[in-house]
């Protein structure tokens, strides 16, 4: 007779902590000032302000924006702030900078909410694979967040664990 099957990972009590739940879940885009520069090259404010009025904000409606300039030009300040108020009564979330950046800061706003304490005297895995590439300061601020309460973290998966810390 066979023994019946014993679920080991279930059994150890690890609490497996998945990045991508925090990951941006609305649509994410990107403007880039480039494609209002004179020749490539330069902001001309009254042709710039005619562009923005023309420009179909809709498009961005619930979305999370990046606001960048992908050329290599000289952008001044208030046109960055002028694209902003047009996208904050549309978008979801805006951040200056590229996609990355912009994930990067939605997903540490979204992990500000996890409560540490929760997670007190747990072994926690913190999930290393999946299908969405988390940057990797989203890893470095779950450590932050979980390390002061809990009893070891780890990363990997369950069946497969990299230690990372363990209260003595």
């Amino acid at each position: 007779m066979s023994e019946p099957l014993v679920n080991k990972v279930a059994e150890s009590g690890l609490i497996s902590f998945d990045l991508e739940e925090y990951y941006p879940k609305e649509k994410i885009l990107v403007f880039d000032l480039k494609d209002y520069l004179f020749m490539g090259l330069i902001l001309k404010e009254k042709d710039f302000r005619a562009d923005l009025l023309a420009v179909d904000w809709s498009i961005y409606a619930g979305a999370n924006v990046a606001i960048t300039c992908s050329a290599d030009a000289i952008i001044p300040m208030w046109a960055y702030m002028l694209v902003a108020s047009y996208l904050q009564p549309v978008a979801h979330q805006i951040v200056f900078g590229d996609e990355q950046k912009l994930i990067s800061t939605i997903l540490l706003k979204n992990l500000e909410k996890v409560d540490g304490s929760l997670f007190a005297d747990k072994r926690v895995v913190v999930k290393g694979c999946g299908d969405v590439a988390i940057p990797e300061t989203a890893y470095v601020e779950i450590t932050n967040i979980l390390r002061p309460h809990v009893k070891s973290i780890m990363y990997g998966e369950p069946c497969s664990t990299v230690p990372i810390y363990k209260k003595k």
